[in-house]
This record gives structure tokens, sequence and C-alpha cells, in this order.
């Protein structure tokens, strides 16, 4: 029902659209009013809704007595642990009807006790991962696994695939027949140490897989003084950058178009694509310059050198520039899982890396 004031303040507001020039049919739709019924109040702005503020009670309810009954047959310990579709056809069997599956089912809400019947585990609250970023290479790294089909349907071989974040440079890969810790561990130690990674240098994040979190992985990164990193169960967003690794390594043109012969096919090809990752694909996140290049520190001189270029081209016409040339200042600061507040193109002068906010 509408009150006499809300009508008048519904009246206005249409009326004050009108005036401003929109339609009156359109202005009711906006707000999910029928202009027939906007016209019915026009007619009689001095009457209210004249319908009676009652509560409708059925006449064929359960009376308070027999509703005790229900929810003490509902809680009993016979049916405390059955649905209503199993506590009534149990009762018809011995000659008892004390309602309806759906009048069950409406009390059990009413009472706030239309819940899974059963022992459980209950619901946790997840907390977004603790935001991390990066300054330079080799402190915030980022790994996951994907599958490689095989000929045989059902069965993969598995990319181990690791990336540091800063300069998108595939670190360390390695291609087996099966997902473990242990393979994870020896990969990540060999890592560190063509790396030369320091104990408490690297932040590794990945997903909550059973490789990511087993007992031989997590004293493997403990015993490197590697700190690891979560994402939140089934939220694919917390470990965006290498999912999008293995969109580009599964998108690219010379991706095999039938599954991989054998072990030894797979790695190769992947051989092939990391060394074409790492020293020719030009990444559009971090300047178009190759994740080697950023690597070694050669991207600040390049990216100047493109500067410099660019400012030449515009002082020799500058008609054909209508403001200032293209940015070629390289990224400072890499985030990952950043908190809402935290500037979506960070200043170049931030110097706090992810190990320290890690700390």
């Amino acid at each position: 029902m509408t009150s006499l004031a809300e009508r008048v303040q519904v009246m206005a507001l249409v009326a004050e659209a009108v005036v401003a020039g929109a339609r009156q049919d359109r202005a009711c739709a906006v707000i999910s009013l029928s202009n027939r019924t906007l016209q019915r109040w026009q007619r009689d702005r001095s009457r209210g809704d004249q319908r009676p503020l009652r509560l409708q009670s059925p006449k064929n309810g359960l009376n308070p007595l027999e509703r005790e009954r229900l929810l003490a047959v509902a809680n009993s310990t016979e049916f405390g642990h059955l649905p209503p579709s199993q506590i009534v056809p149990r009762l018809a069997d011995r000659g008892q009807y004390i309602a309806s599956e759906s009048t069950f089912y409406r009390v059990l809400k009413a009472e706030n006790q239309l819940k899974h019947r059963a022992a459980e585990r209950p619901a946790q609250k997840r907390h977004k991962p603790r935001a991390l970023c990066a300054t330079a290479p080799a402190q915030l790294f980022s790994w996951d696994i994907t599958y490689l089909p095989t000929p045989i349907k059902g069965l993969y071989f598995y990319l181990y695939l690791f990336m540091d974040i800063f300069s998108r440079k595939i670190v360390g890969w390695q291609v087996y027949e099966a997902e473990s810790s242990e393979l994870a561990g020896e990969v990540m130690r060999d890592i560190c140490e063509r790396e030369n990674i320091s104990p408490n240098q690297v932040v590794l994040h990945s997903d909550n897989g059973s490789p990511m979190k087993g007992a031989t992985m997590l004293a493997t990164l403990q015993s490197l003084g590697v700190m690891p990193s979560f994402s939140r169960p089934s939220v694919s967003n917390d470990n965006p950058f290498s999912e999008s690794l293995f969109k580009t390594l599964k998108y690219r043109p010379i991706y095999p178009q039938r599954p991989f012969e054998n072990l030894l096919a797979a790695r190769q090809w992947v051989g092939t694509f990391a060394s074409w990752y790492n020293d020719e694909h030009r990444h559009s996140a971090i300047g178009f310059v190759t994740p080697a290049q950023r690597h070694a520190g050669l991207d600040a001189g390049l990216l100047r050198q493109r500067i410099d270029v660019y400012e030449a081209a515009k002082k020799r016409h500058p008609e054909r520039w209508s403001g200032t040339t293209r940015n070629w200042q390289p990224v400072g600061v890499v985030h990952l899982n950043p908190d809402q507040q935290a500037d979506k193109k960070p200043d170049q002068r931030e110097v706090a890396s992810g190990l320290k906010k890690a700390a």
C-alpha cells in the first residue's frame, strides 16, 4: 500500500521530471510505477489507499498446539536429522499425519530451522590474500600447474610454471606426468640456485592446490627461506599473473592442435615457448620490453631511448602531435591483490617492496 504522503511525494517528483522535459510515462517507468495508477492518483489527490490495514490469517492453518507438535516431531531424536520430505512418508507408514511437507518446511523456516540437518563443518569466512608488491626482480614469484593433453583421453601431462611478477619472466618450469609437492619442491630448489635467491628474499604466491600446500613443498620453502602466499579457495583472480600466462601459452598460434605424443615432445614445446616468451615477446604490461630485458634491468635504458625517439619525431613535425608523446616511463611497482584503497597507477617513487610489506 502507498500512503497519501508517499503519493504526494511521488506525484511531485514526476511533475518535476515532466517540467524538465521528460515524458510522464517514461518518468513512471523509471520508478516502476504504472502511468494509469499515477493518473488515478492525480484525479483525486486527497484520498489515500482505502484498503483496510489488516493481516490475513488462513482459517485452515495450524493452531498453536498443532504447531508445537510439528516442531516436537521435527526436532525429535528420531527425525531431527531428516528433512520433511523424509519425515512425512515415515509418519504416513505409521498411520500418522501431522501436516504436509510444505507446511513442515514453512513452519521450520519461520523458526529459523530450515538448514542442512546434518553434522557438517561450519562455513568459514575467507579473507582476501594480503596485498603484496614488488619493486625489483626476485622479490615476488607466482606459480601454478596447468594440464597438457596426451593421446589418452583423461590422462594429462602437468606443466609446473614459475614466473617473476615484477619482470614477468619465466624463472623456472618443468613438465611431469603427475602432480606432487615433491616435484614442485625440486623445481623451486633449482630456481633458487640459478637465480641466487637468498633466504627471506622472495614471496611465492600460488593457489590452494594440494601440490602447493603439500608438506614436502612447504618444508622445501621453509628450508630455502621462501615465504608462501596463497589464494582463497576457488578464486582464480587471486593468482592473475599465472592465469594470464597460461592463456598466453595456450592461445599461441603455434600451440599444437593435437595432443603431445609423449613427455619429451611436451617438454620440447614448452622450452620453445619459454624461450620466445622471455627473449622475444614484448609484454604490454611492462612497456613492451621483453621479460628478460626487464629482469636484467635493461628496460629503463630502452624506454629512455624510445622517449628520445618520440621527442625528436615531435620536433620534426609538431603539427602531427596534439599533446604529449607516448608515455614510455618504466613501471616501478607491480601489485598483487592490492587493497581497494591502493592506487591503480602506483607512484613510481614508491620504494616499499612486497617482501617488506609481507613482513
